[in-house]
């Protein structure tokens, strides 16, 4: 059935966005459709989403993809800009393994990996 993934990933995506999500510092890069990649720091993250630095005005609902270190890059939709933060939902929710390795290898690390 056309649209029922979708509708199941917005579900969850609005469970988890209520959810706990994990303070972080994690140096990344954010390009918006259209626009040149620039540099940032993932400020919290969670499965459903992310906020990062972005001096920059974005748009809410620009596609834009985020690249963290060892990472594939991850496509996101802005939800919201203030202040030089910008809050975006991916598209596809990541992987819980995924999500577990950033948080180890980043989390409460001031933007150093882990064994550093």
């Amino acid at each position: 059935m056309p649209g029922l993934d979708q509708d199941r990933y917005q579900i969850a995506a609005q469970e988890d966005r209520s959810g706990y999500r994990n303070r972080t510092s994690v140096p990344a890069s954010l390009r918006a459709s259209g626009g040149r990649a620039f540099q940032t720091v993932v400020r919290d993250l969670s499965v459903s989403g992310f906020s990062a630095t972005a001096i920059s005005f974005v748009h809410p609902g620009t596609r834009c993809w985020l690249t963290m270190p060892g990472l594939d890059s991850q496509a996101a939709r802005v939800v919201w800009w203030e202040s030089g933060v910008v809050g975006c939902a991916f598209e596809d929710l990541l992987d819980p393994d995924l999500f577990e390795g950033v948080l180890e290898r980043w989390q409460n690390r001031g933007g150093m990996p882990a064994g550093r």
